[in-house]
């Protein structure tokens, strides 16, 4: 059946997925009219209320990258795992291997502070349309250049002298809208528990995006103002009754960045030239990581991170490749497209601007995916070929210290594997006309022999400005393989081909219920409790157990290892909770952390993750499919309780009566 008919089947009040990443600041009537049939038992007021105190004040952002939530009246603050896992990464050294041990502080003088990471509470949303656009004609009229990032240079400044708040302006539906966020900010977290990455992230990435996962995936910081426990305004309860299928649910969080007003055109480029490079290109470093991580464990400890994030990226993007064929999304844009009258003078200008370009960008994204990111090596040489560019005495010492880390952080052996495969996918990809002189005159040199070239290249000791694999790496740039692209499209150009492609999208829809796309602000979804079919006589059940776990178990595979102690827990203890669950929420990246409250506002769960069925709902929702992967918020106090015996913290958390 096409997408586009399974949508009008699907659309009823009995559905398990409802369609929206709703902002907080905006529920009208009608919505929260939706989310009381559904279950709901709360009053709109006390989701958000700009003058009392509302759900909204327990729900922070993580540097927008993920959400986090407050539990406790001293600042602690629950998140995903993996939300910390950069954090706990980097707190690792030759004593203390905080990834695979776990931490837990036993006290708050143990809490471990975390440099450079900021909690942002949303405080007020404000309506400024009206301002951008007298602004941006006042602009106009002086001769200065009224883009978004003077703009928002301006306003937010504006409005932090007002108010003493963090200030963040935020564009809606290509400009139709203007919103801006006011943040009060905490800057000092403390680390004060991580489980292990066997228990956190048991399944690795093999099950990531997977159904049936067991994770226990959560982390717990503290906010301190002025070196004392800070006391937010609202902290969450947490439910210990658990829920059923069919429960409602909903998720309050800061969504990052999703695509559903894409053209039919773009979703089609996307999927057929770009991603296919990107995943090709990441798969084959993610095996040379991996390879070398099971031959040495100190390069684990080395590349855990990368290799984490290297995975998830690549894996997201081969499902969204695949969801986008398996559900006809770009047939299902084009659909709506001839249903809203879209001018077809637009849609062809946009047809014909991507099939211009498409050359160009595979040569850029090959380039980009060997030369500036597939070798850590390549950050050090961009490093030093910017001192060398533009010297700096003051900047110098900086920057010193910078590629000392760096070199701490990298393995050679592996460096050098990741630089050979770089040197022939970009000698047989990028179209020669893209090398620079350095790069033609090797290739003249050394030919299709890659292994000559390596070792030609590879430096005999610190890379230093000047060095062959330096002058390799600044011979061409980025800025060079943007040029030729731009240089293709025509005028208009291609994004403000797509800016105008989304507000006519947004005028045809009228006044049907619409969302922006996620942007990083803060929004709201709901849905139910419950399971799916992943495929045709297959059924996926709303809940996963400990039972999973024990089966999975494979001592010697890093992905499937659990610690000792933790396998006699899940063998010998009764009453273990559920591990994960289902939920229809409608989420993306930037949700991870995300408190999942039942009807009263209660934390049941949080969410980690979403089904691989789900990938393509950066640019369409699939009512049928998309399901949010939480971890059981029994499980997490069932874990602090008995393997991390957290006394201290479960009290906290009004679950142990203090001894």
């Amino acid at each position: 059946m096409l997408l586009s008919a399974v949508l009008g089947t699907m659309m009823c009040a009995a559905a398990l997925a409802d369609e929206g990443m709703w902002m907080v600041n905006s529920l009208s009537r009608a919505l929260v009219q939706n989310m009381q049939r559904e279950g709901l038992r709360l009053p709109a007021g006390t989701i958000y209320d700009e003058e009392r105190v509302s759900l909204k004040d327990a729900i922070v952002s993580l540097d927008f990258g993920c959400t986090g939530s407050m539990v406790s009246e001293d600042g602690l603050l629950m998140t995903n795992h993996h939300c910390a896992y950069s954090d706990v990464y980097n707190l690792c050294d030759s004593l203390h291997n905080y990834l695979e041990e776990g931490f837990w502080a036993a006290s708050r003088e143990e809490e471990i502070p975390i440099r450079g990471k900021t909690a942002y509470f949303l405080r007020k949303v404000l309506d400024v349309t009206q301002e951008v656009e007298a602004l941006r004609e006042e602009l106009s009229r002086s001769g200065k250049g009224a883009g978004m990032r003077r703009l928002s240079h301006i306003l937010e400044t504006r409005y932090k002298e007002k108010t003493g708040l963090e200030a963040s302006l935020s564009e809606m539906w290509a400009g139709e809208k203007y919103y801006l966020a006011l943040y009060e900010t905490c800057t000092d977290l403390r680390l004060v528990a991580a489980p292990p990455t066997g228990i956190a992230a048991f399944g690795g990435d093999i099950d990531n995006w997977e159904w049936p996962q067991q994770k226990c995936d959560f982390a717990l910081y503290r906010c301190y103002r002025d070196g004392k426990p800070y006391h937010p305004r609202k902290h969450l309860k947490i439910s210990s009754k658990g829920y059923k299928e069919g429960d409602f649910a909903m998720v309050l969080g800061y969504p990052g960045r999703t695509d559903r007003y894409a053209s039919a055109a773009k979703v089609r480029f996307l999927t057929e030239v770009s991603l296919p490079i990107c995943n090709e290109v990441r798969g084959a470093q993610m095996q040379i990581i991996k390879q070398k991580m099971e031959q040495d464990a100190s390069v684990r400890r080395k590349y855990a991170d990368k290799f984490f994030a290297l995975s998830n990226v690549q894996e997201l993007q081969e499902g969204q490749r695949a969801c986008s064929r398996r559900f006809g999304v770009a047939a299902s844009k084009a659909d709506e497209e001839a249903r809203l009258g879209l001018p077809d003078s637009l849609l062809n200008a946009l047809e014909s601007g991507y099939k211009a370009i498409e050359k160009a960008e595979r040569n850029r994204v090959y380039y980009r995916e060997t030369l500036v990111r597939g070798t850590r090596l390549a950050l050090i040489a961009t490093r030093l070929n910017s001192l060398m560019r533009r010297p700096d005495a003051g900047r110098e010492a900086q920057v010193f210290a910078q590629i000392e880390k760096d070199y701490a952080s990298i393995d050679p052996d592996t460096e050098k594997a990741l630089l050979r495969y770089s040197l022939q996918v970009y000698y047989e990809k990028v179209d020669s006309s893209c090398w620079g002189p350095y790069q033609k005159q090797l290739y003249r040199q050394y030919g299709r022999d890659f292994d000559a070239l390596c070792e030609a290249l590879w430096p005999s000791g610190r890379l230093a400005a000047g060095d062959p694999l330096c002058r390799f790496f600044g011979d061409v740039s980025i800025a060079d393989f943007n040029r030729r692209a731009d240089s293709l499209q025509g005028k208009p150009s291609l994004r403000e081909l797509g800016r105008r492609y989304i507000r006519a999208v947004y005028a045809a829809r009228g006044k049907a219920l619409q969302y922006p796309d996620a942007n990083s602000t803060m929004r709201l979804s709901f849905g139910r409790v419950g399971g799916y079919s992943p495929a045709d006589g297959l059924y996926g059940h709303w809940q996963s157990t400990h039972r999973g776990i024990l089966e999975k178990i494979r001592p010697g595979d890093f992905d499937y290892a659990v610690p000792g102690r933790w396998e006699t827990l899940l063998r010998t203890s009764r009453g273990i909770p559920p591990v994960n669950f289902l939920t229809g929420n409608d989420i993306t990246g930037g949700n991870s952390g995300s408190p999942v409250l039942n009807a009263r506002g209660e934390i049941i769960g949080l969410a980690f993750d979403g089904n691989k069925e789900s990938l393509a709902s950066d640019w369409l929702y699939t009512p049928d499919y998309n399901r949010c992967v939480c971890v059981d918020i029994r499980f997490v106090l069932w874990t602090l309780r008995h393997y991390a015996r957290a006394d201290a913290l479960l009290a906290e958390l009004g679950f142990i009566t203090p001894r």
